[in-house]
């Protein structure tokens, strides 16, 4: 699995937090950014992070800002990407068995980086179930095409 992480200057120091996750779990990523607190605007961040996921230059992509809701709104404007906000593991597990969610949303000034590890470790290794799901999923790609 090839992920990619990126954040605003709001996410910055969660996303040191999953960089250390991933590399304790031997997952190969790319950092997309951004490197300072210096003040960027999420939808270019999230826009960046969601056009290489829906490339399929990466198989999953983790964005981050202060609370996920910007990077969520921005990531979902990209063709092919399902962005899910998550704040709970549920959510996370849910987001990917029922809704094939390819880029995880997390808030890193609503949550704390253990949470955010849990959150991410559950993310990554839940698997789209299909079936009934994958009907939904064709709903919503078709939707995209109009």
């Amino acid at each position: 699995m090839r992920v990619a992480v990126a954040c605003d200057h709001g996410g910055l120091n969660l996303k040191q937090e999953i960089i250390k996750l991933l590399e304790q779990k031997g997952i190969e990523y790319e950092d997309l950014g951004t490197f300072s607190e210096e003040p960027v605007d999420y939808p270019d961040i999230a826009f960046n992070l969601a056009e290489a996921v829906a490339r399929g230059e990466y198989d999953r992509g983790i964005i981050i800002c202060g609370t996920g809701i910007g990077v969520s709104i921005a990531a979902n404007k990209v063709k092919g990407i399902r962005a899910a906000l998550c704040h709970d593991v549920y959510s996370a597990r849910m987001s990917r068995l029922h809704n094939d969610a390819n880029v995880l949303a997390l808030g890193g000034r609503v949550i704390g980086p253990g949470l955010a590890r849990e959150i991410v470790e559950e993310w990554l290794k839940a698997e789209f179930e299909g079936g009934r799901h994958q009907r939904r999923i064709d709903k919503i790609s078709s939707y995209e095409k109009k």
